[in-house]
């Protein structure tokens, strides 16, 4: 690889750990910024980053097992509430067919799944229950996905009436990780669940794309956030998936068993209202 191809990759993810973990420094004490402060961030920023890394890794690495022309995964940093929009990666060159969009779109939610879920587990074990009106003074009220409901349970961290879970920084990267490998899994156009939907059921994949494009809009009715990422879809991600250069070739066996176990990781990760 040339010298530019991952310099700058280096300085994205190098900036975008400094964002992060200065994120992480402000939930962890807002009132006081100092250096033995901002290490404390790191128990945010390292497992999320993780996860975020690993996500575009496995797409990477599919893409070069098939022969694909992919970038190094580009950390996108950013002064938010978590110091990042994320990473991706660019495709530089056609995915010849159904078998290598498989593999390319599910490796990516499917590894950062495999690190999520642990972080995720750990996270909310370090988690502490406090009175509900605390909660709403100091934090933001989260949406619960099926497993993350199931992991809490697991945990033993269910909180009783009048009392919610303040998640510990880790467990936030969790959360967040669970819910970005949601997004990625929708089943629409050229997000990852588009990739995998399409290779499952070729022209197919159209109307069942539309059918949760409708379902994006109904939710944005509870929260905005989903009629934007909508619009945002519509014109930009595109409902119809292009057509690989040899559609006729079909999924093996196991190909098809992996794309059922990424249908049901979204079932399990998909939070209808993420932010209360």
């Amino acid at each position: 690889m040339k010298r530019r191809e991952y310099t700058i990759p280096i300085i994205l993810f190098v900036v975008t750990l400094f964002t992060t973990t200065a994120a992480g420094m402000l939930m962890m004490n807002p009132d006081r910024i100092s250096w033995s402060n901002f290490t404390r961030g790191f128990a945010f920023s390292l497992p999320l980053l993780l996860i975020l890394g690993s996500h575009e890794l496995g797409h990477f690495f599919a893409a070069k097992s098939h022969k694909i022309s992919a970038t190094l995964p580009y950390f996108i940093p950013f002064p938010s509430l978590i110091g990042t929009f994320g990473a991706i990666i660019k495709i530089r060159s056609p995915i010849l067919d159904r078998r290598a969009l498989l593999d390319v779109g599910l490796a990516g939610p499917l590894v950062g799944f495999a690190f999520a879920l642990p972080i995720t587990a750990v996270g909310l074990s370090l988690s502490e229950i406090v009175p509900t009106s605390y909660a709403a003074r100091c934090g933001i009220r989260l949406g619960d996905s099926l497993l993350l409901l199931i992991l809490i349970h697991l945990v033993g961290r269910a909180a009783p009436v009048g009392f919610d879970l303040m998640l510990h920084p880790m467990g936030f990267a969790g959360w967040i990780g669970l819910w970005v490998t949601s997004i990625n899994l929708i089943p629409i156009g050229q997000l990852d669940g588009g990739h995998i939907l399409y290779a499952l059921l070729g022209e197919k994949q159209e109307r069942y794309s539309w059918a949760f494009f409708i379902l994006l809009i109904f939710l944005g009715l509870f929260w905005v956030g989903w009629f934007i990422w909508a619009l945002l879809i519509y014109f930009v991600v595109r409902i119809k998936h292009p057509t690989p250069l040899y559609p006729y070739i079909q999924l093996d066996r196991k190909r098809k068993i992996a794309g059922v176990i990424a249908i049901l990781i979204f079932a399990l990760t998909f939070t209808p209202l993420p932010f209360k």
